[in-house]
């Protein structure tokens, strides 16, 4: 495989050579976990360098109604910068898995992926009245044909699906951009939501990634930032729920739903187990041969001058923790999977605890499958129930 860099490998390679990882648990520095923890954490944090003004949520509902056996209310609330947030609040209808004592849930923030495809975000892993056709296609690429988070409320949890930032209701619109950084993609003179404007629409975003981690990072601050902020608003908002259990609360997503997983469980103490799927590899792979695959909003500046991505995750503690790997996931290198999976048992092992990490490797391309949803379900099943 011929490197991005070129001649230049080298300089790539001689640094990731001489990183240390200073930051990571298996440094010698570090035998106290909660202090290693509370360190990094707040290193990671200053990073993230996103520290939005708080504002009401304003809340809103603009929809409820029962769809398979599932109670759905689509909401929205407020956001200090850019559009409102859109959601989709799900719990069964049956009232089956509630506590019988205070009648709250257990409760899984869910997260959609990235995966090129900016027009719609919440739509993409679960199952409304009305959903698009081109997101049951999508649902059957990735997904097996179900929207996961329809599956895992009917399995007795509160399920909470929030647009991110730059995803459906929170995307740029086509109106606040200048003519001429648009006017190449022509198919968004189309109908809204006709499958021509969609994929214009996706392509000019991706044609936008670069610009708007440049923005970011030009201002001050970071697209990382900006995510886990949208994602840890989302948790403030799910946990303001009458009928959830903050107690027992998971995340989970497939490639940036992933990423995003990682990111929040890292941050955010309220998480106490947490599902990463097809979005795992160590620094190295992603520098040396895997770059050019991913998303700009996985890229925090100086992050991995002091821990590898396997790191990060690892912030999330002595918490239940699994990852799923494809196999075949073109994403990342066989090699890279399998030393960030033995990167976190040596991780888990140094904390006190190898039972709470769970690697798993399917056959198959990049996906989180019905039998890869059964298998994290029984997950959360175990430490969240």
């Amino acid at each position: 495989m011929k490197p991005v860099m070129g001649a230049y490998q080298d300089l790539v390679r001689g640094y990731l050579q001489n990183l240390g990882y200073p930051l990571s648990f298996l440094s010698d520095k570090y035998t106290c976990v909660e202090e290693w923890r509370r360190e990094a954490r707040g290193t990671v944090r200053g990073l993230l360098s996103y520290e939005p003004p708080k504002i009401p949520f304003d809340a809103r509902i603009h929809d409820e109604y029962v769809n398979g056996g599932v109670i759905y209310r689509h909401v929205s609330y407020a956001q200090p910068y850019g559009p409102r947030t859109e959601g989709y609040l799900l719990r069964p209808e049956s009232g089956a898995g509630a506590d019988p004592e205070t009648g709250r849930f257990p409760g899984i923030l869910a997260l959609h992926d990235h995966g090129g495809f900016k027009y719609y975000g919440k739509e993409k892993i679960s199952s409304p009245k009305n959903l698009p056709k081109i997101m049951a296609e999508y649902q059957g690429h990735y997904y097996g044909g179900r929207g996961w988070a329809h599956e895992l409320a009917l399995r007795g949890y509160a399920v909470f699906v929030p647009d991110l930032f730059l995803w459906s209701s929170r995307k740029i619109k086509i109106d606040d951009l200048p003519e001429w950084y648009t006017k190449e993609y022509a198919g968004l003179n189309a109908p809204a939501d006709s499958v021509e404007h969609i994929e214009a629409y996706n392509n000019l975003c991706r044609f936008m990634e670069s610009d708007v981690a440049k923005t970011l990072i030009e201002a001050g601050t970071t697209w990382p930032g900006v995510m886990v902020s949208d994602d840890m608003r989302a948790l403030d908002f799910f946990l303001s729920q009458p009928y959830v259990d903050p107690d027992n609360i998971g995340c989970g997503g497939l490639s940036g739903g992933g990423c995003r997983t990682v990111f929040l469980a890292a941050m955010d103490e309220r998480v106490k187990c947490s599902v990463c799927v097809g979005f795992m590899t160590t620094a190295a792979d992603f520098a040396l041969h895997k770059v050019y695959t991913h998303t700009w909003m996985m890229y925090l500046p100086g992050l991995t001058n002091l821990m590898d991505f396997t790191d990060l995750y690892a912030v999330h503690g002595k918490k239940p923790t699994m990852v799923m790997y494809d196999a075949d996931d073109d994403l990342f290198t066989p090699e890279g999977m399998k030393d960030a999976d033995a990167r976190f048992r040596r991780i888990f092992e140094k904390m006190g605890a190898p039972d709470l990490y769970r690697g798993h490797f399917f056959p198959g391309p990049h996906k989180f499958d019905v039998e890869m949803q059964d298998i994290a379900f029984d997950f959360y099943d175990e430490w969240l129930k």
